[in-house]
């Protein structure tokens, strides 16, 4: 193999698996002969089962195999029936002839080049090899995500282990009931093992809604700055993974057993608690729950006097964040704050995330009413900012705002919440996007997402966005693992898992994307923008139905948006009723006169024609107004057929991709 740097070939998905046999190297130093003859007959058990499953052995490196599949489905099943093989094959053979396999099963983007694979998919597969104990299995989060409702076997999480030379934290997980010492291996009965019910990971955490107890309901902002405040500090804790607030807030008030709450967001770990505040005494009861078995694991209460209320809030965000490194982690740490000492500042700012996070356009001008409210409290409050910065960028994005209009006012926020807070995860994820989308530096939005994700690795929209901008470089394995780590921080939100979706339609995985969509729909049918982007993969499949009456229910939900008819325009064009497609053109030519209307999206309807000299003409458009769109058209399939054009490549030269 060669390095990937110095290969150039095709680009495609695979799933890559590397075998290892164990001790080998110290049997070969003892009895060449013999570990020849054991590697012969490791061959011979091994290579019918990977013609079974469609594997193709690209190489044998000395006692190793390395295999490639067109699927991670294949590969896992190929993987256990090896690894059931080998075990029953070992209970017939004395201890110095067992032929005893590690194995590692990575999916991601690999090159091809004269027979020969290359790329991080490759090496990332033989990094996860040796994780695996003797005997055992282990794939990557973006295998497990692949497979774990597909087949009957158990995974267990090793969490996010170092990896050599991969600085992106990816999950580990081993399929259960393989592994272990040899002459203990459990038997089996035919191939398969029964499935094996884990536990939810302890090091995954959800701060739950607390309760306000007190006589006045209009002490409930209190309870919610408390949920806020201890979700921030926690998140700081390095080795925790905490759940992201836009989940935990749809518990509010639900009356749901804590095993239930555990299973549905996968966490090990619940904090609960209830703010009780009579006259001017204040008490605030904490448990933390292991959802297992629904049975507190620690628990206390704290009285105070009120005085000043972020002042309480981060000592008992501090104490509980001491309590958590002793009872989950034993891990020195310092917790962060509010910065802000306005409640009327804070609770602005909840309010302005909570629309925020909604989509629409008028919940964004809400988000940035209330931002604006925020730091009109409290000039100096940097979150307030980050939070304009990501408003602005989300309402050209969706094409609400002309992007030379927003841009340079989500830049001004986001260089002004720097200014205030440099160390600042929110801000410096504002500024990745910023970089990306608009400026088109795309080395400095990667080591501003990299920062991020450094300072608080459990702030969900940084691996959200940074999934977004490693889409947009065709690193479809990178973003799949961002994306997936932003949906375990935040399982419910609905930008993250449509996020999900669209991964997975921008490197060709058709049905899984539509699986996804069709998940996300279940979570909020009335969600405009999962209907909308619904719609991509069916007609990459000619689905044309199925695609359009998506894309009507989101012209229906978005009231018309200029973003949703001209997907309904590509649509109909790309299923052949031209005249449909030309009213929509026709109409969104005639909206241009009296507000924005992105030339991006007149020039999707043109390529539904597959008219060249259009859809150049308003590409050509949308790179002057700098769209921010035009970030995934090295990669969008619906452009394929213009990759070898030299105007659509001038285009992609001029943004100065890597």
């Amino acid at each position: 193999m060669k390095d990937s740097d110095k290969i150039e070939g095709e680009r495609r998905l695979a799933a890559i698996m590397f075998t290892d046999m164990v001790a080998f190297t110290a049997l070969a130093q003892r009895d060449e002969a013999g570990a020849m003859q054991l590697l012969d007959e490791q061959r011979r058990l091994i290579r019918p089962v990977l013609a079974k499953h469609n594997g193709r052995e690209v190489d044998t490196i000395g006692d190793a195999f390395l295999v490639e599949f067109a699927s991670a489905l294949e590969a896992v099943r190929c993987a256990v029936e090896i690894q059931s093989a080998l075990q029953e094959a070992n209970t017939k053979r004395p201890d110095a002839e067992k032929i005893v396999l590690r194995i590692g099963i990575h999916l991601g983007d690999v090159i091809h080049n004269k027979g020969e694979v290359a790329g991080d998919a490759v090496n990332l597969a033989s990094r996860v090899v040796p994780l695996a104990p003797p005997g055992g299995v282990c794939v990557t989060a973006q295998v497990h995500a692949s497979v774990v409702n597909k087949i009957e076997f158990g995974f267990e999480s090793l969490g996010t282990p170092a990896l050599k030379n991969v600085a992106v934290p990816i999950e580990v997980f081993r399929i259960a009931g393989f592994g272990g010492a040899v002459s203990q291996a459990a038997p089996t009965t035919g191939r398969r093992v029964e499935p094996v019910e884990t536990a939810p990971p302890r090091d995954r955490l959800a701060v739950l809604p607390f309760s306000n107890i007190s006589a006045n309901p209009a002490d409930e902002y209190f309870a919610d700055g408390m949920t806020e405040e201890m979700i921030l500090s926690i998140s700081q804790i390095k080795g925790l993974r905490v759940i992201a607030r836009t989940s935990v807030m749809r518990y509010k008030g639900a009356d749901k057993p804590i095993g239930e709450i555990g299973r549905e967001l996968n966490v090990g770990s619940v904090l609960e608690g209830s703010v009780r505040k009579a006259g001017d005494k204040l008490r605030i009861s904490v448990r933390l729950i292991d959802t297992s078995n629904e049975e507190p694991r620690w628990s206390q209460e704290f009285d105070r006097k009120i005085t000043d209320v972020f002042e309480i809030q981060s000592e008992i965000s501090r104490r509980v964040a001491e309590a958590l490194r002793e009872h989950v982690l034993g891990i020195p740490h310092a917790a962060g704050s509010t910065a802000t000492r306005s409640t009327e500042a804070y609770m602005n700012y909840l309010r302005g995330r909570l629309f925020w996070n909604k989509r629409t356009e008028e919940d964004l001008k809400k988000a940035i009413d209330f931002f604006e409210r925020s730091l009109k409290t409290d000039a100096k409050y940097a979150r307030s900012y980050a939070g304009l910065a990501d408003s602005y960028a989300a309402l050209a994005l969706l094409e609400f705002m002309a992007p030379n209009e927003a841009y340079p006012k989500a830049k001004e926020a986001a260089a002004k919440a720097l200014s205030l807070r440099p160390d600042l995860a929110e801000a410096l994820t504002s500024l990745g996007l910023i970089k990306y989308q608009y400026d088109w530096d795309w080395k400095g939005a990667e080591a501003a997402f990299k920062k991020a994700i450094h300072i608080n690795p459990n702030y969900a929209p940084a691996h959200h966005f940074f999934a977004d901008y490693l889409k947009a470089m065709g690193r479809f394995d990178e973003a799949l693992a961002e994306i997936e780590q932003a949906r375990e921080l935040d399982p419910l939100s609905l930008a993250i898992n449509i996020g999900v979706g669209h991964v997975l339609y921008l490197s060709g995985q058709y049905d899984r994307a539509i699986e996804e969509y069709r998940r996300a729909v279940e979570l909020d049918p009335s969600f405009m923008a999962t209907h909308l982007w619904f719609g991509r993969p069916y007609l990459e499949k000619g689905l044309y139905a199925e695609a359009i009456a998506e894309l009507e229910t989101a012209v229906r939900l978005s009231g018309e948006s200029t973003l949703a008819l001209a997907m309904l325009g590509h649509g109909l064009a790309s299923a052949g009723r031209k005249d449909e497609a030309l009213q929509i053109l026709e109409k969104l030519k005639e909206r241009s006169k009296s507000q924005y209307v992105p030339s991006y999206w007149i020039a999707v309807i043109y390529n539904g024609f597959r008219d060249r000299e259009q859809v150049i003409a308003w590409m050509r458009k949308a790179f002057d107004e700098r769209s921010s769109w035009l970030v995934w058209s090295n990669v969008e399939p619906r452009f394929a057929w213009l990759r070898d054009d030299p105007d659509f490549s001038a285009l992609l030269k001029a943004m100065n991709f890597p």
